[in-house]
């Protein structure tokens, strides 16, 4: 068994003030009941919520206080994650770091997938982030919209990566599909998910820790939570080489495949389709996007006049009753 503890923090997030007083307070909390714990991780935009305007440069001090708070509790801390604009394009990126027990910052993840159209002005990042915990195992870390998209997980898991970090901010009603979506990534890709969600500003909690089998081994409410899990990352290597339950061995599996995917050649022609979707914009009222037929609202209206109405003055179609 190769144990390790690893506490998510759910806390209340403000958006026009910032937070990390209170990050620090409820680290020292944590640390406090739970000192066993080794790797502590935040929600998405925990230090300064979700605006923009609250960019900082790459190098702060807030960073230098985070390193400090890392290096006093002797843990891996990722504080959530920031917007830091780059010096070299001028570009905002939504940042993620990974600090180790010696309070070093030793990676620096920007956000692959924006939450577009909605986090327009926000460059997505590149670079994948996988790093070595020595003696325990591979941690990789994503953000929040980047698990939609399996590529990322699978590009992680192809690395090694046993244990996905998964930092959110999500206060949407597409909560609960995020939480389908860390339950099937964690089987297709026999890994642990630990999915940390803010409240308020940064979210609507329900934060969990999946197993590589799709067990929940914990799941938060709407309401602040810590919650320290100590993951067994022998059960990862075991089940990636005798199968989930003694059953599929996706990862093998997917190394053998027979086939390559033409879809990922952008010249193949095989996602024509996808150019049939119309602009990644943010739907207005009214529309009527996505519809093929385009009824004018005055023939849907004659259309609801030569319907033959009900008994007790109800329009079958307008579900009314006339002069009401």
């Amino acid at each position: 068994m190769t144990p390790f503890a690893i506490a998510g923090v759910q806390m209340y997030v403000n958006a026009l003030q910032p937070n990390v007083e209170g990050m620090m307070q409820r680290l020292d909390v944590l640390m406090m009941r739970f000192p066993w714990t080794q790797m502590v991780l935040f929600s998405e935009l925990a230090p300064f919520g979700p605006l923009e305007k609250f960019k900082l440069p790459p190098e702060n001090d807030v960073i230098d206080r985070f390193c400090e708070a890392a290096r006093r509790h002797k843990i891996w801390l990722i504080p959530g994650s920031m917007f830091l604009t780059n010096p070299e394009d001028g570009k905002v990126y939504n940042t993620s770091l990974v600090i180790n027990p010696d309070g070093d910052v030793i990676r620096r993840y920007a956000k692959m997938f924006p939450f577009l159209p909605y986090e327009a002005g926000v460059a997505a990042g590149t670079d994948f982030c996988v790093f070595d915990v020595p003696d325990v195992g591979r941690f990789g870390l994503s953000i929040c919209y980047d698990m939609w998209f399996p590529e990322t997980t699978r590009q992680l898991t192809s690395q090694g990566v046993e244990v996905l970090l998964h930092p959110v901010l999500t206060g949407t009603t597409d909560r609960d599909a995020e939480l389908a979506i860390a339950r099937a990534t964690a089987a297709q890709f026999q890994c642990y998910v630990i999915d940390v969600n803010g409240l308020g500003a940064g979210g609507v909690g329900k934060s969990l820790v999946v197993d590589p089998t799709s067990l929940v081994l914990h799941q938060s409410a709407g309401q602040e939570d810590m919650f320290p899990i100590e993951v067994d990352l022998s059960m990862v290597r075991r089940q990636r080489e005798t199968g989930m339950k003694g059953l599929g061995q996706v990862l093998k599996s997917f190394r053998d495949r027979p086939t390559d995917f033409s879809v990922y050649d952008r010249t193949s022609g095989t996602d024509a389709f996808l150019n049939t979707l119309g602009p990644l914009q943010v739907p207005q009222q009214g529309s009527r996007a996505g519809l093929h037929v385009d009824v004018p609202a005055s023939a849907e209206a004659e259309v609801f006049d030569r319907e033959p109405k009900l008994g007790f003055g109800v329009s079958p179609a307008m579900g009314k009753t006339p002069g009401n």
